[in-house]
């Protein structure tokens, strides 16, 4: 099975310097074509990355997109057959709608051993704005049709500049990753991870919870039922569903809100109430939960930068149940004022704060009981 990938962007975004960053380090174990359509008659780039020894079949006269959805077919059949690689990456043109690539390479590969893997827009931050104003028509239609969002050039912009991005490209996407730390702090792997279904925060949390309150709590509803029915999203198969409400500072973070029913059958109510880790400590005793005593969570995704010591009175706050609800479990990975990456635990009673691997973009996800969400993102947001 032959994975492919589409990697467009506007004109002078970064493709051809995000796909170097690819080949080097993460694809170099794999067998890589590259598949590139320069607008017009010479193509800039072939050379530049011939001498990275990956095969190119350059298509010089014409775009993907339209005159050449017939002769990209057979192109693609071609490079199949001959070379049999382990992925096929495509750089259309940057005037290319998305869309339009995307049905080609369906048309193309109906009857081949083939999977579209991800189809990606590389940005660039500092003229996300005048591009959608100006050429609004193919801009916008990459942003729109993508599975991960690759913000270039935030390294040099601040972050109110970076969050005004984000939010033009939310009013496009609602459900795309979107990559905001700057290239070179961050792995090729990381990058391909996001455009590959990136790790769900908060479905990872909340099986830890689930586990964990399973594994001790004494009411005897271990062997309850979690329903847990969400929507998928496309470009990280979450399994939860993403509701983007409004910020007063903070208007392109993803927020994410989920009812987590549970029906427990409780026995012994007086150690379950001394006992279980769940926050769950007024019981309906007739042998259910009350309506507001189920597990939710609570997260947002963020390009702004935050200390140590920011990070660590949050997190004792958190421990203030009257003001932000029964908090069961944080974690977070934000980025640094300092440089690098802050990743962060918390449990009532103890929390973690070190330094850690750069991802994407900054996540953070709070899960407990009756969580008072406007709170927690002032806390968040007010630092």
């Amino acid at each position: 099975m032959t994975k492919i990938d589409i990697v467009s962007g506007f004109l002078g975004a970064g493709k051809t310097t995000l796909i170097k960053k690819l080949l080097k380090e993460a694809l170099a174990g794999e067998q890589v074509v590259l598949i590139e359509n320069e607008f017009g008659e010479i193509g800039i780039d072939g050379g530049f990355l011939k001498e990275a020894g990956i095969e190119i079949k350059e298509m010089n006269s014409g775009c993907i997109c339209c005159s050449l959805v017939g002769d990209f077919g057979t192109s693609l059949k071609e490079v199949l057959s001959k070379y049999t690689p382990d992925r096929i990456l495509i750089e259309p043109s940057g005037v290319g709608k998305l869309s339009d690539v995307m049905k080609a390479v369906e048309d193309a590969t109906e009857s081949a051993d083939v999977q579209l893997g991800s189809a990606v827009a590389v940005v660039d931050a500092k003229k996300c704005k005048v591009y959608l104003k100006n050429f609004g028509e193919f801009f916008a239609n990459q942003i729109a049709h993508a599975g991960t969002v690759i913000l270039s050039r935030t390294g040099e912009m601040k972050e109110e500049k970076i969050n005004q991005c984000m939010e033009l490209i939310r009013g496009l996407n609602e459900k795309a990753a979107i990559i905001t730390t700057p290239w070179e702090e961050l792995e090729g792997v990381k990058i391909l991870e996001a455009m590959e279904n990136a790790k769900d925060l908060e479905a990872q949390l909340m099986a830890e919870v689930i586990a964990e309150h399973d594994e001790h709590c004494t009411c005897g509803c271990h062997g309850h039922h979690h329903d847990h029915d969400h929507d998928h999203h496309d470009h990280h198969n979450h399994d939860h569903e993403c509701h983007h409400h409004e910020h007063d500072h903070h208007h392109d973070h993803e927020c994410c809100h989920h009812d987590h029913e549970h029906e427990h059958h409780h026995h012994e109510h007086d150690e379950h109430d001394e006992h279980c880790s769940c926050g769950c400590h007024d019981h309906d005793h007739h042998g259910h939960h009350h309506a507001d005593e189920v597990f939710t969570s609570w997260g947002f995704e963020t390009p702004d930068k935050y200390s140590k010591e920011q990070i660590t009175a949050i997190l004792e706050k958190l421990e203030d149940k009257d003001t932000y609800g029964f908090v069961l479990r944080a974690k977070g990975m934000v980025a640094d004022i300092n440089g690098g990456f802050i990743h962060f635990d918390y449990v009532p009673g103890e929390s973690e704060v070190r330094s850690g691997g750069a991802e994407y973009t900054g996540k953070v996800c709070v899960i407990g009981s009756g969580l008072l969400e406007d709170n927690l993102k002032k806390l968040f947001e007010e630092k």
